[in-house]
């Protein structure tokens, strides 16, 4: 699997009015494109597997939300080779909280080799 970071939201904004961050926090997000490079169709909830991690080493799990900057990848993709998906993942941080790592493991986060990307 190939798997590419488009973008990273430090903040989005909620596009359900009834899924709030809860008090003192906030919704932050990566875009992700996943790309299978192998030959078995890829199904999996790669949400399961990405984390943020912030400048003091304190690490945050995906949550369910819809953003208005742009569809979810969702709880659970299917794709085969040559096809590809594209869609954010949302996290619930603090609101302080400065974001400095994004991590990303397939097989719901089990697999043995797992991406890590430093944000900017």
């Amino acid at each position: 699997m190939a798997v590419t970071v488009n973008q990273v939201f430090a903040t989005v904004t909620s596009a359900n009015s009834f899924l709030k961050p809860k008090t003192g926090y906030r919704y932050a997000a990566v875009q992700v494109t996943l790309n299978p490079t192998g030959q078995a169709v890829y199904s999996d909830a790669p949400s399961n597997g990405a984390r943020l991690i912030d400048s003091e080493g304190q690490q945050y799990d995906s949550t369910v939300s819809q953003v208005s900057e742009g569809p979810s990848l969702g709880r659970s993709v299917t794709v085969s080779r040559g096809d590809s998906r594209k869609g954010v993942i949302v996290f619930e941080v603090p609101e302080k909280a400065v974001l400095v790592k994004f991590q990303f493991a397939l097989n719901s986060g089990f697999a043995d080799q797992k991406g890590e990307w430093l944000l900017n």
